[in-house]
This record gives structure tokens, sequence and C-alpha cells, in this order.
């Protein structure tokens, strides 16, 4: 078994390969699965594309922007590039996935898909724009789906005249290796339309979860967003750097959390243990916004990390190459 099959932070990422290997070994000529369409063509929209494609499903992708034909195509490209250098597929299964995405000019083309995703800004008032056009033109059969990463979808779905067929499918990014999808229904939804956009996510080789109700933040970024005031208050306290923040959570947490969940991890610790320790620590736990000054101050100076070249770390080109192999080596450990 290769060694990076216990890194800190890849497991759930050669997991991901895996299935896209998997997937992918059958994508040696021009098969469809279906039909879906994804409304966006940003880096989660063609990500999103990319994976529905090696799984066999040609995909429409729309986008306002004049740019965005150029911009998918390369972009999707480059996916499957990155994924056929690392031996996760081959130059032929690419061919046949990049023949199966194609640009449409408008979503009157979307007519004759099952489902259309919509990855787009993080609007409200973009999003309902959106799909007010798309309902003009869908089949009332047409599953409507968005990627939001935090909008509840009864707010999204507010003004839509078929509420019943509006869920969120929250795909984490990069979406063509993590495998998770967080499936959130709205009040309307109809629970066949859950079933079937996780009928959907599963053909794709995704690791769908579907949510009993809309939660801010879904289960992801709730967890995410824990960790993360934990991480501030303890940099902004003075009792460790980032660099030592991350250093401890890439050598434990990271290697634990690839193989268990933290409930799970609780059943092996042993409940009474883990309870005896909670009731000392939890008390002690950062429980408010104020570690937020610690990334405030640094967006205000303008350091908003890689984009910028400095966030908590000095983002230069050498440290983003070495990110970038260790991203290659770890999709390559699938034997």
């Amino acid at each position: 078994m290769d060694a990076y099959r216990h890194c800190a932070a890849c497991e759930s990422t050669v997991q991901a390969a895996e299935r896209i290997f998997r997937v992918s070994i059958v994508m040696t000529e021009k098969k469809t699965q279906g039909l879906v369409a994804i409304a966006g063509a940003g880096l989660m929209g063609c990500g999103i594309a990319c994976r529905f494609a090696l799984a066999g499903f040609e995909v429409l992708v729309y986008d306002s922007d004049p740019s965005a034909p150029s911009r998918t195509k390369h972009h999707c490209h480059a996916v499957y590039q990155e994924m056929d250098q690392a031996g996760v597929i081959t130059v032929e299964q690419a061919r046949v996935a990049e023949s199966m995405i194609r640009h449409v000019e408008s979503p009157v083309e979307f007519g004759k898909a099952e489902l259309v995703l919509e990855a787009i800004v993080e609007s409200v008032a973009a999003k309902r724009a959106l799909y007010a056009e798309l309902e003009a033109v869908l089949p009332q059969t047409t599953i409507l789906a968005s990627n939001t990463s935090g909008f509840p979808p009864d707010l999204l779905s507010e003004q839509m005249q078929h509420r019943d067929r509006f869920l969120i499918a929250h795909f984490w990014n990069p979406p063509h290796l993590i495998p998770l999808v967080e499936v959130v229904p709205g009040s309307d939804t109809a629970p066949a339309v859950v079933e079937r956009v996780m009928a959907l996510l599963q053909a794709i080789h995704a690791e769908p979860v579907a949510l009993k109700a809309a939660i801010a933040g879904f289960i992801g970024n709730r967890l995410q967003f824990a960790v993360l005031r934990e991480a501030l208050h303890i940099v902004r306290s003075g009792v460790a750097t980032p660099a030592e923040v991350d250093a401890v959570m890439k050598a434990s947490l990271g290697r634990r959390y690839s193989i268990v969940g933290p409930l799970e991890s609780a059943d092996l610790g042993g409940l009474k243990t883990l309870l005896s320790i909670a009731e000392h620590l939890m008390p002690q736990l950062a429980k408010d916004e104020d570690v937020l000054e610690l990334m405030r101050e640094r967006v205000d100076q303008g350091d908003v990390g890689v984009a910028t070249g400095q966030g908590f770390y000095r983002w230069d080109q050498d440290r983003i190459e070495k990110i970038q192999a260790l991203r290659r080596r770890q999709l390559a450990a699938t034997d």
C-alpha cells in the first residue's frame, strides 16, 4: 500500500481518485448515461461538468459571460490533463469525456436535461433571476438544484413556481476529486426528487449525504468553521503560529478523520473518557466571533491569500508548486 494513503489530508482525495478511476475505465467510447446541464462556467461549474462527463453523462454548460466557452474548454482540459498525468485516466478517456461537454448559448437548450444544476455567483438576487429564466423554458419534470455553499433552499426557491422540484446539491472543491455532495431539500421538495438526485450522484461515484432539513452551513461547513474558529483563537492568543496549528492538524486529526468521523472516533476512544475530557475542555473553547478580527485585519490590508500572494502565509510560486506537486502525487496513489 502506497505510503501516501497515510498522509495527513489526502485519504479522501485518494479514495475519490480511486472512484473516478473505476468510473473512467469504461469511458473508452461515447456511451451516454443521460443528459444534465450546468448553469455557471466557473471553477465549480466546470469541475462538476467534468465529473458527470467522466461518468458517461452528456453535459450542457451555459454561462452568460461571452468568454465562458473558451474558459470551459480550457478548465475541463486542465482537469483531465491533471488526471491523465497522474495516471488516473488515459488520454483516450480524457478525449471522450471532453467530447461529452458542450457549451450552449441559451438555457432554452436545457429542455431535455433531467437535472439542471446552478453554480453561479453567491447572490440570492442573481440566483432567483436565473431560476425565473429557467422555469420559463424547462419542463415541469426537470429537477433544478443549486450548488450554493450556504443559502437555505427555501430562501432561494421563494419565488419559484414549482418549488417541489428544487433542492441544494452542494459539491466540494475541487468537485472532480472530493466525493462529498450535500443534498439539502427545501420544505416543499418532493421526496422523489431527493431520491433521484441521490441516484444521479451515486452514478457519478460521488458520496451524497441527504440532510433531513436545511441548517445554516449544512454539515461540512459547520464542522469546518468550528475548527477554523478554534484555530484562529489559538493563533490570536499567541499559543501557536499558523504553521504550528496547521502542522498539528495535518499530523493528527487530518489523518484520523480521513479514516473515521468524529463520532466514530469518540466511540473508538471510549465515550466515558471523551465525556470526562469534554466536560473539562469544552467550556474553555472559543465561543464568539471576536477571533474573526485576525482574518479581518489581513483582509483590510489587502492580504487575502493566494490571490494576492499573502494571507497567513507568503504564497510564492515555490510554495504553490509544492502543494500542486503533492496533490498530483496523492491523485496518482491509486494502486
